[in-house]
């Protein structure tokens, strides 16, 4: 298994933990009253700052790739 496959396992992964802090925020705040805890507030972060690196790293895969399969000149 490739750096590549791992990257990806974990950036679907972590979009679904991302997605489920967001979701646990809009509910707090739809069923209480008042502001929700700083831990709830801030949770979808982590999640976030992950999925930025490894969505970055997918990004440039491709780009990479190509120049490493052209033959030298």
């Amino acid at each position: 298994m490739s750096v590549s496959f791992w990257t990806r396992e974990s950036h679907r992964w972590v979009s679904i933990v991302f997605t489920l802090a967001v979701v646990a925020n809009f509910v707090f705040r739809a069923v209480a009253s008042g502001e929700p805890p700083a831990w709830l507030t801030y949770s979808p972060l982590p999640p976030l700052f992950l999925q930025l690196l490894t969505g970055l790293y997918l990004f440039a895969l491709p780009y990479t790739a190509k120049r490493r399969s052209r033959p030298p000149t």
